[in-house]
């Protein structure tokens, strides 16, 4: 299925998250390097899971599998939003999927499988009923 990445908007996404590109992020060809998207979605990644209290003990997550669609080139400087927003619940993981504009066109689109983790007993457990409720957002 080939998705119309004309059709987003960031209006359409409750969380974004503002980043301006670096000269570091340049690749050899003079545009942001297609690695560095990475970045931009676990800086923003970072500050949405804030608000679910995670921890590095009982209460964490750990990135499972990350698809990226990359649509259009960044050239360096510009202002980044990133979007963000809860696509799937499942019983132990869930998919976090975000948009990169520039300039309100999007640049890059990702899904990251995450899965809900404690690391003091080694075992997955069930989504976090924050995530869960975000879902529904």
């Amino acid at each position: 299925m080939k998705i119309d990445y004309s059709e987003f908007r960031i209006n359409d996404f409750t969380f974004t998250h503002r980043i301006n590109t670096r000269f570091r992020d340049l690749d050899a060809f003079k545009h942001v390097n297609n690695a560095t998207f990475l970045t931009y979605l676990e800086d923003a990644r970072i500050v949405f899971f804030k608000r679910w209290n995670v921890n590095h003990s009982t209460r964490s997550l750990i990135v499972a599998s990350i698809n990226i669609d990359y649509v259009n080139q960044v050239i360096h400087p510009s202002e980044l939003v990133i979007c963000q927003r809860i696509s799937r619940i499942g019983n132990k993981s869930f998919d976090n999927f975000s948009v990169i504009f520039s300039k309100n066109k999007v640049v890059c689109a990702s899904t990251v499988t995450i899965v809900c983790y404690d690391f003091k007993n080694k075992i997955t457990v069930p989504v976090y009923s924050e995530i869960k409720k975000d879902f529904n957002v």
